[in-house]
């Protein structure tokens, strides 16, 4: 024990601790694999959801020839060459329209909006309805190994819109609070209040319309909601 002592502090031996660091080199690492697993890639998207009004009611056919005209439309506009180009945009589809993902800035898919509504001036038999939100995404891999989106943002963007009617540039609060502090969108924006949706979610919702593109009526949902309230004298406590 001396001798192993002696030899140990003139550093011909390991020491137990430097014994146990070789061991673990020697194949006794210790797992680490889940504590070195990162989370999800978290992004910030500025999101804009499309949905065609009336889709279910078409033919086949016309729910085809639609979704064809419809597509080029939205390619067709500036904000999503643009950002094609530049390698940040993602495109979701949803069976009866689409979700488009900017990862610039959330005046994109608010500009975007506004193209396609131009546009769509000149095909009267595509009624749109549109919502614009900012918020948190994980892209993940779908059956198909292709690239899909999840996250509360993409979700949050699909209640605004499900909010509207056909015409309607619905914003969420959010992204609305973000263009208030640009005076050339400050006209454009019409505040609407509350809206209830899925799961008893409340969104502060802002229409946005300018120069006869957007909605400028209140949605049907808005007014059922309000006469509700009006006669039940009932509130919903926001969740």
């Amino acid at each position: 024990m001396l001798n192993e002592a002696r030899a140990r502090k003139a550093g011909d031996l390991p020491s137990t601790r430097c014994k146990g660091i070789l061991g673990l080199q020697k194949g006794e690492r210790q797992d680490t694999s889940a504590e070195l697993k990162p989370d999800l890639p978290l992004e910030i998207a500025h999101l804009l959801s499309i949905d065609v009004v009336g889709y279910s009611k078409l033919l086949v056919n016309e729910q085809i020839e639609l979704l064809q005209d419809l597509n080029q439309i939205v390619r067709n506009t500036e904000c999503f060459r643009a950002a094609e180009t530049k390698g940040k945009l993602i495109r979701v589809p949803s069976g009866d329209g689409m979700a488009l993902l900017f990862f610039h800035s959330p005046e994109e898919p608010v500009r975007c909006a506004l193209e396609i509504s131009r546009t769509l001036q000149e095909h009267p038999h595509i009624q749109l309805r549109m919502g614009v939100h900012s918020g948190p995404v994980n892209q993940v891999t779908d059956v198909n190994d292709k690239t899909n989106i999840a996250g509360a943002g993409i979700n949050v963007a699909q209640r605004v819109m499900d909010c509207g009617d056909a015409g309607h540039i619905l914003l969420s609060g959010h992204i609305a609070e973000d263009l208030t502090q640009y005076r050339h969108w400050q006209p454009y924006l019409h505040d609407l209040g509350e809206c209830e949706v899925k799961h008893g979610l409340r969104l502060h919702l802002v229409n946005l319309y300018k120069d006869n593109l957007g909605n400028p009526h209140l949605p049907d949902k808005l007014k059922r909601r309000r006469r509700w309230k009006q006669t039940s004298g009932v509130s919903v406590r926001p969740v």
